[in-house]
Parts: structure tokens; C-alpha cells; sequence
């Protein structure tokens, strides 16, 4: 298996955006969740894993103060930060090529969101350090969002092995720096009809 910035430069510039399993032309879910948390122009926000998602068009759209689009691959940036360049908008992007937990300096959020990246650390020395790295960029009473596969999803994305998890396995992993306030299952249906189990946490950063 190659590295892992290798892998996902491999997959991003040999694919299309629309033609990955994990493509979402709206990311429904996670901005129903945002707007549940009233994020606004005031907000900070990392998305953990951005790839090309089409999350990072819409909150600047929104307008968020601050967007940190974090990704270890160089093609998967490139491509949102083509996209951006035609939207009109005061918000500040920043972007981070490299791996969540090789992150420096931490930047501070009130919003970390990460669609199906923490699935991909299946040891637990990987997780905790990437829980650890999320509490530091959460500021109080700011949010954790994380969505991944359920028990009951794959087992393999991209030809890489992951990590299912429900809500009780990973609100354990980010105890007692976050409190979980809520969980709810997607069915995500991909571009060529299979459907997969996500689970879905929010999880409030304790004071």
C-alpha cells in the first residue's frame, strides 16, 4: 500500500470528484447539523479531511469568519480552492496540507467537522492523539462533529481498512474533553447506487 499522501494524491488526480464513493453533490447532513448549532459569520471552522467536498463552497457562501480546509492531499486542495476562487465572500481560507495528526500550529475553531477521516486510524494510540488534537482547536462550548462508517458499514473505502464505530465507542475516545449532545445514522447512497452506514456525532467541548 503506498503512503497515505501518495494513496489519496493517486486517488484525487486520477478520478473524478463525482465518481468517488464518498461524493455528496449536498452535504445535507452536516450543514442541517451547523445550522442546529446556529454557525454563523462569527464561527471558525476546520473540515478535517475536506477533500473536494462541496461543504467548503457552502459555508463560504455562509460566511463563516475563518475556514481551515485540512487534507493530505495537494490534488483534493487544489481542486476546492479552483472552485473557491469564483465565490465572492469575506471569509478567510486557509489551507493545511498534511495529516490531522502531523497539524501545525493547531489552529482554534468553534466547529471541527470531519467526514470519514478518523475511520481510517484504527489503531488507538491514532485515535487518541487525533482526539487529543481536536480538543486542542476546540475553544469552549465550541463543537466536535464527527461522521464515519457504523457497525453495520463497510468495512474497506478506497482500499483502505477502517475503523466502524458507534456512538458509544467514540464518545469514549472523547471523554471527557467533549460531552456527546447528539447522534443520528445517514445512508449514504453513492454515485453508483450502494448504499453505506454512517453514524453521526455532535459533541460540545467542555469548559
Amino acid at each position: 500500500m503506498n503512503p497515505p499522501r501518495q494513496h489519496w494524491n493517486d486517488v484525487w488526480s486520477s478520478k473524478a470528484h463525482a465518481e468517488v464513493s464518498w461524493y455528496q453533490e449536498d452535504p445535507r447532513i452536516s450543514l442541517a447539523i451547523m445550522e442546529r448549532l446556529g454557525i454563523d459569520a462569527g464561527d471558525d471552522v476546520i473540515d478535517v479531511g475536506c477533500g473536494a467536498s462541496h461543504l467548503a463552497d457552502r459555508l463560504v457562501v455562509r460566511g463563516v469568519r475563518e475556514l481551515h480546509l485540512l487534507d493530505v492531499s495537494v490534488a483534493a486542495l487544489d481542486q476546492v480552492r479552483t472552485r473557491l476562487g469564483s465565490i465572492e465572500s469575506s471569509t478567510r481560507v486557509r489551507c493545511h496540507a498534511t495529516d490531522v495528526l502531523e497539524l501545525d500550529p493547531v489552529p482554534t475553531v468553534s466547529l471541527w467537522h470531519d467526514r470519514a477521516v478518523l475511520h481510517f486510524l484504527d489503531d488507538v494510540e491514532r485515535r487518541e492523539r487525533y482526539a487529543a488534537v481536536a480538543a486542542t482547536a476546540v475553544r469552549p462550548d465550541g463543537h466536535l462533529v464527527v461522521g464515519g462508517f457504523a457497525p453495520d458499514g463497510p468495512e474497506r473505502c478506497s482500499d483502505l481498512e477502517v475503523r466502524r464505530a458507534g456512538a458509544d465507542e467514540l464518545e469514549a475516545l472523547f471523554s471527557p474533553a467533549f460531552v456527546l449532545e447528539a447522534s443520528e445514522r445517514e445512508l449514504h447512497e453513492t454515485p453508483w447506487g450502494a448504499v453505506q452506514s454512517f453514524q453521526w456525532c455532535v459533541f460540545r467541548r467542555a469548559v
